[in-house]
């Protein structure tokens, strides 16, 4: 207050590009929460950065035992080791990323209740910290690729950032969404679980694309797929890098994060009172 004038800041209703510049002006803020999720994740934790290698890695040991071993599973005429880690690596960084950033204004209700900025940064910067995961994680590939004998052209190597950003995006967009919801129906974090288990048996993780015949089209619908199906293209060359495919998971996520955001805008007027 000042001169008798009340000066009263609230959030538009609607996303609008002053928004991505208001991100762009606070961007030293995004830096800091990153790096301080990668210290919280990294550096307070009994295995530190072995964690994002441990629970890809064994999950792909335990899928190769008994979906590659027992069951039989195709893999495009590729070790299953491999093919399945190639998958792994990407669908572990949208499921975490999703995890995370639906309850990431919840866990920091305190700073958001006290302060403002734009809270966009906050599921921002927890999407960001996947990045981090997936170099890890990804030297765990190329020793398989070195062991399998298998070396990509660099074409595979240049579309990696784009399946990355796709990647990105599909995570923001579905996780502002939910924690949006998150925010007033506390349910999500219990339910959230389940549905990342049901998503990852409707997209090619385990499985080829192929195996799915007429149907594929339906997995198609999944941008995650696309994702998935042209990282072992480009990596393994399973089979023809398809950029149709591409470019339409990457359209499609585009709309996502868009609509995304346009949700957590439309009620962020609300959450600190409700959080």
């Amino acid at each position: 207050m000042s001169n008798g004038h009340i000066t009263i800041i609230k959030p538009k209703k609607l996303f609008s590009l002053s928004d991505l510049k208001e991100v762009w002006e606070y961007r030293e803020l995004l830096y800091f929460f990153t790096w301080r999720d990668l210290k919280v994740r990294y550096k307070q934790t009994a295995i530190g950065a072995l964690w994002a290698i441990f629970q890809p890695f064994m999950t792909m040991v335990v899928f190769s035992v008994f979906f590659g071993g027992l069951l039989q599973i195709p893999s495009d005429g590729v070790p299953y080791p491999i093919f399945v880690y190639t998958g792994l690596l990407f669908w572990q960084f949208f499921s975490s990323a999703l995890s995370d950033t639906s309850n990431v204004l919840i866990t920091n209700q305190a700073i958001i209740t006290k302060v403002y900025f734009p809270r966009l940064l906050l599921p921002l910067s927890s999407v960001a910290t996947k990045f981090m995961d997936f170099a890890i994680a990804a030297v765990i590939l190329v020793g398989m690729m070195i062991y399998y004998g298998y070396t990509p052209h660099i074409t595979g190597l240049l579309i990696i950032p784009l399946l990355l950003l796709i990647t990105f995006m599909a995570s923001v967009g579905f996780g502002l969404i939910l924690a949006s919801i998150n925010v007033k129906y506390r349910d999500v974090r219990y339910a959230l679980p389940f549905f990342i288990q049901i998503l990852m048996f409707v997209t090619p993780v385990i499985y080829p694309a192929s195996i799915a015949g007429k149907y594929s089209w339906i997995l198609a619908l999944n941008p995650m797929m696309g994702v998935i199906q042209s990282a072992r293209a480009a990596l393994l060359g399973t089979t023809v890098l398809n950029w149709t495919l591409i470019g339409i998971s990457l359209a499609a996520t585009t709309i996502l994060m868009i609509f995304g955001i346009y949700t957590f805008k439309k009620t962020e007027r609300y959450f600190a009172d409700i959080i």
